[in-house]
């Protein structure tokens, strides 16, 4: 996921500069990552990406629970949306990936509601719109699935914010949002020169990164796939519109899956294929933007799967299983530890700091 991680950059050295280099971090030239849903089989909801960025982007995980109170306009103590700041106590508990330890880039609740963020380079919040509550780039998908037990829910929700763009040293958090729920409903949401634009229904299961989803949509009508055979010609590059087009043959030849296990390795399989191998040249000569790990979610049965690059090992952990009851702890998990394989939920310790 490209997207988010280049959304992510530099290494900051005041929380101003967290905000910007954190998940402002998204630089213009960044973009990868990619997000596809599987909601065609009988046997569960299951969505992979693949997270790609140039450094580490320090991912750790957290649980956190419900009752917790945010506040969309602060990146720690520093005030980033001035006027009419989303404010909020979360309904739900989930499960997320942070990037930068500011931000919020890929998450689960315990209703199967599932969000990821990847760097889309025409994002445009537009000017700032007083009459909605802003929620800052790095906490858009936080708010969602805090808030938000499906899709149509989470939708009705975005009528009432704007997402704030971060911005310091040339960097942005240019992000375009995916969400899904348990019962296989999708929406892609891109801010184009200033507005929303809503992609909404079961059928829009793949996101990359640019150019924005209308024009990957009209360029994949390009490729015809009807009785596809090993011989069939695919673009096999690492660029967004390659990849876009990948996910979507590959995820029409998918057969019926016999158990959760299959389902999640079958999806694991697509978001490997459309990853970035090491030190491959990017979009300039010199630049790379690796795939550092990969996540899966089991929307059906709450399960979140990440996968590290570095790491011979897939891990887990049932949501249903943590404790998300008000003022229960908020847990967190290093997942930079070759030690770590399966279910790892007795691996999380009580966070020291909670970051947002």
């Amino acid at each position: 996921m490209k997207g988010t991680a280049k959304a992510i950059q530099r290494v900051m050295s005041s929380t101003l500069v967290a905000v910007t280099l954190g998940f402002s971090l998204w630089q213009p030239i960044a973009d990868a990552c990619t997000r596809t849903l599987w909601n065609t089989n009988k046997l569960a909801v299951v969505v992979g990406r693949s997270m790609d960025w140039a450094e580490s982007t320090q991912p750790t995980l957290l649980v956190l629970p419900r009752g917790m109170q945010r506040d969309g306009g602060r990146v720690g103590p520093d005030v980033v949306v001035k006027e009419n700041p989303a404010r909020w106590t979360s309904k739900y508990g989930s499960v997320i990936v942070t990037a930068y330890d500011v931000a919020m880039v890929d998450g689960l609740n315990e209703k199967g509601l599932g969000a990821n963020l990847l760097f889309l380079t025409a994002t445009d919040f537009g000017p700032r719109d007083r009459s909605k509550l802003g929620v800052h780039a790095g906490l858009w998908g936080q708010y969602l699935l805090d808030n938000a037990a499906t899709v149509k829910e989470a939708l009705e929700l975005m009528k009432t914010i704007q997402p704030i763009m971060v911005e310091h040293a040339g960097y942005k958090s240019s992000l375009h949002l995916s969400l899904q729920d348990a019962t296989g409903d999708s929406a892609i949401i891109e801010y184009i020169n200033g507005k929303p634009v809503i992609y909404h229904g079961r059928e829009y299961r793949v996101m990359t990164n640019d150019p924005p989803l209308n024009q990957q949509l009209a360029n994949l009508k390009k490729w015809d796939f009807t009785d596809a055979t090993r011989e069939t010609p695919l673009p096999g590059n690492v660029s967004p519109v390659n990849r876009f087009v990948r996910a979507n043959y590959f995820l029409q030849t998918l057969r019926e899956p016999r158990n959760e296990r299959e389902a999640i390795a079958t999806i694991f399989s697509i978001a490997r294929n459309t990853s970035v191998p090491f030190n491959a040249p990017y979009k300039t000569p010199g630049t790379i933007y690796d795939t550092e790990y990969r996540t899966v979610m089991d929307l059906t049965n709450k399960r979140y799967f990440f996968e590290l690059s570095t790491s011979p090992n897939v891990i887990w952990m049932d949501l249903k299983k943590f404790n998300l009851n008000p003022g229960a702890p908020v847990l967190v998990l290093n997942p930079d530890n070759i030690a770590l394989s399966g279910d790892v939920i007795e691996k999380f310790q009580k966070v020291a700091r909670v970051p947002f």
